[in-house]
């Protein structure tokens, strides 16, 4: 095996920089993304990095987790949001000492998210100090020192959080888990705590493991793909080209939102000529405008409608499955009165998806935040799952579940450890491997930890990555915490509105980004990541750092265990930053599945991760090693008169929370992102005029007698097709609204789908 196979420098002056004229076509979502790479990098670079994105011998895109195809890759395997989010990595802007010198920390706090992430890279890391007006340059060798020193005088470790987003790398994520575990604790929260979570939850109760068990070649032998509580052409953009295989192959696809989504109703598809010219392609068969939350009622009622045809795999049901008997009698009870309130869609409707249901032989179900995060997710993706297993769907090829995740090594950064409750057989070969003491005791999950940060019970918060503030709910109560922290860390490429609400001391530590080279003392490195199909694979940056004073996440992550557990630690974290095939050695021996890492690793597509119930219809992560059916008493959302039930998502020109524009092109928004959208019939019945002012106050009943309400002032009111009694406004603009406390049960996921508001009239 060559470890260290030898650098393909790139010339960027000898590229032909016509290609991406070739990619545009005059195709206005290309021809966006191209003109902002040119904005941000140059046309050279533009052209570099594009044709190295998600290629083998490239970098996997830094916005969302949709694999690759096995096989044959495109000349231009990327989307409009994933060229976007490499121009944003991979430009010339700099953020360095003259930037913080300029500008004092308070004069940034008032700035906007957009204006923050376009000043550019930060070139070296800064430390606001207590007492100090402004970010100012400080060594890496005093960095480490000073989180140390703050760590080394907690009274316990778990007064520490360590947060990670999506975005960190497989031996990142690993040996960050290793450190914060070394150091004494599991306080362990990301971005999983807000999104997928409730997926995971699910999913581990009724098939033993809680990731999808589809592969990208399954869309290609669907009959049938239901598409439930997520937006593709701005979330997931990749996946309508591999929407609109399947539907060329003869599936059919409905799709099930409040809001109609321009990318499943009309596909125009840059790669081919059929999307250059005419109308493009109709993805959607079917069309079900379900109201916010009324998911489980729709698929207990199909369900019902199943058994009642006697539309059930007898044989899988059988030789499978558990507690199939009392989900029977549970759903043939269902309450349609409660279904139709519930749901809001016409009964010929429900029955149609029914119908279509059972005359499948080999159905996918894909589903995404508008289903995780209501106060009943964790339910309502049981009855997906359990209508799945009705049907046989599991294990089969062009069937499964497929819980499309967001960020891009979300899945794997949980595959390596990052979890607050991490099991036994984890933890314990983890001190097997290492020689260490592993804490057992559940850490913080990203709720938690803000209640603990709120109530003086966390005094340090780490983030490797993300946004942690504009990500998470309840804005007053987490920037209130996150501002009576002795200390913060965030280890960043770009400013971000975290690093101007801060702690007492304050870092900010800059990292490579997944564009980058990382060259160590061993050669050239490069790093992996899973996708959201469990597959494993190779990430190699090609361009020249921003910055000489950049350090690698892995760096980063050794030095700081290195000045934290003292160089007498049995894990031997410098040789680690030399040579990251050490590390995956490691991780073989941990993590399951990951046998022979560093050799399949490096397979032109990589290799997949097991899936007991995927490969061979195994449920042995279940207590009884059979996929459980289970009876979900139906929720029903009631919003009291005058009121809406709000959700807050994404703009198409918008990812999590990086802010690329202020348009949506896809919704008609032009310049602003203060916004809700509402349905014409509701604006009338609300004495609300399209284009009108509105402060949005959220309804919380926080204690038997009354309600806690929260603000936020100035939304321009958009006329917009939603389904009635439901409204929509961006993140993270809207996240004020969001309870602390307002979770899904089993999971702890903000409930930031099923927010019911009022809408107050303010002067134009």
């Amino acid at each position: 095996m060559d470890r260290n196979p030898p650098r393909q420098d790139i010339d960027e002056s000898q590229l032909d920089v016509s290609e991406p004229k070739r990619w545009a076509a005059g195709l206005p979502g290309v021809a966006v993304s191209l003109q902002r790479g040119v904005e941000q990098m140059g046309v050279a670079r533009t052209a570099t990095t594009l044709r190295l994105l998600n290629q083998r011998e490239g970098f996997d895109c830094p916005g969302c987790a949709w694999p690759e195809p096995q096989g044959h890759r495109k000349l231009a395997e990327f989307c409009e949001n994933g060229a976007k989010a490499v121009a944003e990595e991979a430009t010339r802007r700099r953020v360095g000492p003259e930037f913080f010198a300029a500008h004092p920390i308070a004069e940034l706090a008032g700035k906007t998210d957009y204006w923050l992430g376009q000043q550019g890279r930060i070139t070296e890391p800064v430390v606001l100090r207590e007492g100090a007006t402004h970010y100012e340059p400080i060594d890496w060798h005093d960095a480490f020192s000073l989180i140390a020193g703050h760590l080394d005088g907690l009274a316990s470790p778990d007064e520490a959080v360590f947060y990670t987003s999506g975005r960190t790398s497989n031996e990142a994520a690993f040996l960050y888990q290793l450190l914060v575990r070394s150091f004494g604790t599991n306080n362990l929260p990301d971005c999983s705590n807000m999104c997928h979570e409730s997926s995971g939850a699910a999913l581990s109760e009724t098939t033993g493991i809680g990731k999808g068990s589809v592969s990208i070649d399954d869309f290609n032998r669907a009959d049938l793909i239901v598409v439930v509580g997520q937006n593709p052409g701005t979330n997931h953009p990749r996946m309508l080209s591999a929407l609109e295989e399947a539907k060329r192959g003869g599936a059919k696809i409905v799709a099930v939102n409040p809001l109609p989504e321009a990318g499943l109703l009309r596909f125009k598809n840059p790669q081919n000529v059929r999307g250059l010219v005419g109308a493009g392609t109709k993805l959607a068969d079917e069309f079900l405008q379900i109201r916010l939350g009324g998911d489980q009622a729709l698929f207990q009622a199909a369900g019902n409608l199943l058994l009642s045809w006697d539309a059930v795999d007898r044989e899988f049901v059988d030789g499978f499955t558990e507690g199939f008997a009392e989900y029977a009698d549970h759903v043939r009870r269902v309450d349609w009165d409660s279904v139709d309130v519930a749901t809001g869609l016409p009964r010929a409707q429900v029955e149609l998806f029914a119908r279509m249901l059972a005359e499948s032989q080999r159905t996918i179900f894909c589903w995404a935040m508008g289903l995780t995060q209501h106060k009943h997710s964790v339910p309502t993706i049981r009855e997906i799952a359990n209508v799945a297993l009705l049907r046989g769907m599991i294990g089969k090829p062009g069937a499964g579940l497929c819980p499309v995740r967001g960020h891009s090594n979300v899945q794997g950064d949980r595959t390596m450890g990052i979890w607050e409750k991490m099991p036994e057989k984890f933890l314990s070969a983890l001190e097997s491997e290492f020689g260490i003491d592993v804490p057992r005791k559940h850490g913080f999950d990203t709720v938690a930890s803000i209640r603990a940060m709120r109530d003086g019970a966390a005094k340090v918060f780490f983030a490797v990555g993300g946004n942690f503030v504009a990500a998470t709910p309840d804005t007053a109560v987490t920037e209130a915490a996150m501002r009576g922290l002795d200390l913060t860390v965030h280890v960043s490429t770009k400013l971000n509105r975290s690093h101007v609400v801060h702690g007492r001391t304050a870092l900010i530590l800059p990292t490579l980004g997944r564009t980058e080279s990382d060259l160590q003392h061993t050669g050239e490195q490069f790093v992996t990541v899973e996708d959201s199909m469990s597959v494993v694979h190779r990430s190699r940056g090609r361009l020249a750092p921003a910055s000489d004073r950049l350090l690698s996440e892995v760096s980063i992550v050794c030095r700081l265990a290195r000045a934290v557990l003292g160089p007498e630690h049995p894990v031997p974290w410098e040789e680690f930053e030399k040579d990251y095939d050490l590390v995956r050695d490691r991780i073989a021996r941990v993590v399951p599945g990951c046998g022979d890492y560093n050799v399949r690793v490096r397979r032109p597509d990589g290799f997949v991760l097991p899936h007991a119930p995927r490969d061979a219809r195994e449920f042995t992560g279940t207590r009884s090693g059979k996929a459980h059916f289970s009876a979900n008493d139906l929720t029903v959302l009631r919003v009291p008169p005058g009121r809406l039930l709000l959700q807050t998502m994404r703009s198409h020109d918008q990812y999590n929370t990086t802010i690329y524009g202020l348009d949506d092109r896809y919704r008609g928004v032009k310049d602003g992102r203060r916004v809700v959208f509402v349905s014409p019939e509701d604006l009338d019945a609300l004495d609300l005029l399209d284009g009108q002012h509105v402060d949005l106050v959220s309804e919380w009943p926080d204690d038997p007698t009354g309600v806690t309400e929260r603000r936020a002032e100035r939304f321009r009111v958009v006329a917009y097709p939603t389904a009635r009694g439901c409204a929509a406004a961006y993140f993270p603009e809207a996240n004020s609204l969001v309870p602390l406390d307002s979770t899904a049960t089993v999971s702890g996921t903000p409930t930031s789908k099923s927010i019911v508001v009022r809408l107050e009239k303010v002067d134009a």
